[in-house]
């Protein structure tokens, strides 16, 4: 499974990347990957006119959108969208950070999964 990635670059800024997490055949159930540990679960919404300036992610963790989309953009200009049923990782905790607006004008609703320093899947 392929999951998008933040982090912050040695030129301090935010990029967009990707990870490979595994996942091994589970037989009639699909595939699994390992368990990772996580802190908690932190249940969001935002309103469909969300617009947060330049931030940073308080923390490593996985955002996992239930629906409503986004887009994510860095101060280099570059822009991503996600929708109901992408994973980002975020993880660029300094440097110039990124930018996340709504862009279907809906309700968001999302789960944090704050992973502390748990690694899941390889950098591509």
């Amino acid at each position: 499974m392929i999951i998008d990635r933040l982090f912050t670059g040695e030129d301090g800024h935010t990029h967009f990347g990707q990870i490979k997490v595994a996942l091994e055949d589970a037989g009639d159930i699909g595939s699994l990957s390992e368990a990772f540990g996580a802190e908690s679960v932190i249940f969001r919404t935002n309103p469909g006119s969300y617009d947060f300036d330049f931030h940073h992610a308080p923390q490593r963790q996985l955002i996992v959108l239930l629906d409503g989309e986004i887009e994510v953009e860095n101060a280099l200009g570059e822009k991503r969208r996600y929708q109901s049923g992408n994973v980002v990782l975020a993880e660029d905790l300094t440097g110039s950070g990124h930018r996340t607006k709504s862009v279907d004008g809906r309700l968001r609703r999302s789960l944090f999964i704050p992973l502390g320093n748990t690694q899941i899947g390889e950098p591509l």
